[in-house]
């Protein structure tokens, strides 16, 4: 009887084993559109074995577990495909956008501007004396700046989406973070390996973390059941188990990385917004100081790669200026303040090693405790590499990389246009004369303190770096003969034997104003007037201006056709703007006369179409072409950048595909196989059943013999 009971048995636990069969393949079956269900299957066992004779006999199977069928090893490389995928992805799709800006198929692009600023000048030296083709040639160069000032408010647009398309994935990121842990705590609760194992939890951990490789770039340790780790790619810690770590956006920090014992007890100070990080390194110790000694620092862009550099390619170097002096450097103003009050001069001093970092924009960092932050804000040198010790992957690495360096340099770029058309026509413009001489005139560009040298970093001045030592030649004027009463070259030391000419590091602003009052002070009167160059005549008397090799009178802003010297502040001299006389056609010759019908300077600026000028940037080395060609190269640069982004997706996303075709073929429910085992295990729950009612005949039969 003992044998049948076992049969008995057997059976039962063979017509439940079969159940669970049927059941898990209709959970697969039910699920086999599910996003993110991975299929299931039952692991059967043996159950245990009793010695008898002739030999042991078996008793029955048991379902030991269900298992999910799930790859980790093709998820992490598929994540970290999906990450590169999705990066370039987000790139692509925003640099069609950007190119939209620089489309110069339509007849108002800024290269057919350009183009008809410059042919206006020529026009203008068939007939120096046309009141019609100086009207044409302000109004072309209005047009040109709104075209210009268009471009960089399309950039500016497209910088801003895109912060808040950062702002809304750090918020999704930050989201799944959390639900990762909570997910990690439930199974570390309802996971019982070999007993119930927690496969939906599973499958729910898998997809946010999927979700969370198409925002970032991250790598994880599963040392089983809910101590499941996720990490940047760069080693963050994301997720530990159940704790969650926070993601912020932030703007404007400064960090100091000073020498063991430093003394110092300052901070750098900024005023200005950038898409680059400025890292600050001190390369002469020494105070924060108005006069000299003063430390000395020198400035990256890029993390340390890439120094910036004067025209001649030697490392710019900075002094370590108070706030009152604040240097110019790159679009910020930098200074070094008290870290209670920027506005004191610190005590201490810098020692050579010492470095600061300025992010001048809104970057994302990571937080292990609330007092210890770490810029993870996804960067690229400028030599095209990654900062590795940052995100590389995912929308939030294509979406930094869009606003910071891709549209960061182009903006520069066109900034960098503008600011050499201003110059380049000032620096022409102010050598040559109109149809009206001056009886007064203002200069346009202001300096920040009017005894600070010209060509200093802390003089305000917009174009004192493009200053040089040098001549610069007045005339006057007897306003009623025409006759010229005086002419020559300040004289910047009338004490000196001979003409002591300007030197940009030492002369100032009241040093101009000196220099002209002590050579033409008998017809003249130089004054600052709200730290600019005032210039007025006496009566009877006016005057022009000549050759000047030194770019002051550009840099003053006395005689020049534009003012500004960026995109947004852009505008026409005001005096030229509101009387046409002063657009300089001629130039004062040899015999001191201006002719109505010279067009030295129009011809000079209508050549400057296809004159090579130096123009760099912070990530450029210096480049010597014209400026139309210049704008166009930055078109050609727009385009290769968005074919590059294209290729990289294409590619990533190809490896991405595979990847996940390959997870599919393992946890993938495949309805054909489904339907198998839903025949396999009908047979068995069947057989199993036919196996108890064999036990149940022979029982019958064994109790028909006691009859």
């Amino acid at each position: 009887m003992a044998g049948i009971t076992s049969l008995l048995n057997t059976g039962m636990k063979a017509l439940n084993a079969s159940q669970i069969g049927i059941e898990v393949t209709g959970q697969n079956i039910a699920n086999v559109n599910t996003v993110g269900y991975s299929r299931q299957r039952v692991v059967y066992k043996d159950d245990m074995y009793i010695d008898s004779s002739p030999g042991q006999m078996g008793t029955g199977v048991k379902a030991s577990e269900i298992v999910r069928m799930f790859d980790q090893y093709i998820e992490q490389a598929y994540n970290l495909r999906s990450s590169s995928s999705q990066r370039y992805n987000v790139l692509y799709q925003n640099m069609q956008s950007v190119e939209t800006t620089f489309n110069e198929s339509s007849n108002d692009g800024i290269s057919k501007s350009l183009a008809s600023f410059f042919q206006d000048w020529q026009n203008l030296s068939l007939d120096p004396s046309n009141y019609p083709q100086r009207q044409n040639i302000l109004s072309d160069a209005q047009n040109l700046m709104s075209i210009l000032r268009q471009s960089a408010a399309d950039l500016d647009d497209l910088q801003r989406q895109t912060e808040a398309s950062i702002a809304d994935d750090v918020t999704a990121a930050n989201n799944l973070v959390k639900d990762i842990a909570a997910i990690n705590q439930q199974i570390a609760v309802h996971d019982d390996p070999g007993n119930n194992n927690a496969n939906g939890l599973y499958d729910q951990r898998a997809i946010k973390v999927r979700a969370l490789a198409q925002l970032m770039d991250i790598k994880t340790i599963d040392n089983g059941g809910g101590n499941f780790t996720v990490l940047t790619g760069a080693g963050h810690t994301l997720v530990d188990g159940g704790s969650a770590f926070d993601l912020k956006l932030e703007n404007g920090k400064v960090t100091r990385n000073l020498l063991p014992g430093s003394d110092f007890n300052g901070t750098v100070g900024f005023s200005g917004s950038d898409s680059f990080e400025y890292t600050i390194r001190v390369v002469q110790g020494g105070v924060v100081s108005n006069g000299n000694p003063a430390a000395q620092f020198q400035v990256s862009l890029d993390g340390g790669v890439t120094w910036l550099r004067s025209d001649s390619g030697a490392i710019k170097t900075f002094s370590a200026r108070p706030q009152a002096q604040s240097v110019g450097v790159g679009n910020l103003s930098i200074y070094f303040g008290a870290q209670s009050n920027a506005g004191v001069t610190p005590t201490g001093t810098l020692q050579a090693g010492d470095t600061f970092t300025v992010v001048p924009k809104t970057a994302l960092y990571w937080y292990q405790s609330a007092s210890t932050p770490v810029n993870i804000t996804p960067q690229t040198y400028f030599n095209g590499q990654d900062n590795t010790s940052r995100l590389t992957g995912g929308s939030l690495a294509g979406e930094f990389e869009l606003r910071d360096y891709n549209i960061g340099r182009y903006k520069e770029r066109l900034e960098s246009l503008a600011n050499s058309l201003i110059w380049e026509t000032n620096r022409i413009h102010s050598q040559g004369s109109g149809l009206t001489m001056f009886n007064d005139t203002t200069g346009t560009y202001q300096v920040r303190n009017a005894n600070l040298a010209l060509g200093s970093d802390a003089s305000g001045l917009a174009y004192g770096s493009k200053l040089s030592a040098g001549a610069s030649t007045l005339y006057v004027y007897n306003s009623a003969t025409g006759a010229c009463v005086s002419n020559g070259f300040l004289d910047f030391d009338p004490a000196q034997p001979g003409t002591q000419l300007f030197d940009p590091t030492k002369h100032s602003l009241n040093d101009v104003v000196n220099a002209i009052n002590n050579t033409f002070g008998s017809f003249l009167t130089a004054s600052v007037s709200n730290n600019k160059l005032q210039i007025d005549s006496k009566p009877g008397y006016s005057f022009g201006f000549g050759t000047d090799s030194t770019g002051l009178y550009a840099a003053l802003g006395v005689n020049t056709f534009f003012d500004g010297s960026d995109i947004h502040t852009m505008t026409l001299n005001p005096l030229v703007g509101s009387n046409t006389n002063f657009v300089n056609a001629g130039h004062i010759n040899g015999a001191s006369e201006s002719n109505p019908g010279d067009n030295t300077t129009a011809k000079a600026l209508a050549e400057l179409a296809n004159k090579n000028v130096t123009i760099r940037t912070s990530f450029d080395a210096p480049t010597s072409q014209s400026l139309g060609d210049y704008y166009n190269s930055l078109v050609g640069v727009v385009g290769v950048d968005t074919e590059k982004a294209k290729f990289n997706y294409d590619f990533e996303n190809s490896l991405a595909t595979e990847l996940n075709n390959r997870q599919l073929a393992v946890s993938g429910v495949n309805l054909d196989e489904e339907m198998s085992n839903l025949v396999k295990f009908q047979h068995s729950y069947q057989a199993a059943a036919k196996m108890i009612s064999t036990a149940d005949q022979m029982w019958q039969t064994v109790l028909g013999l006691k009859q």
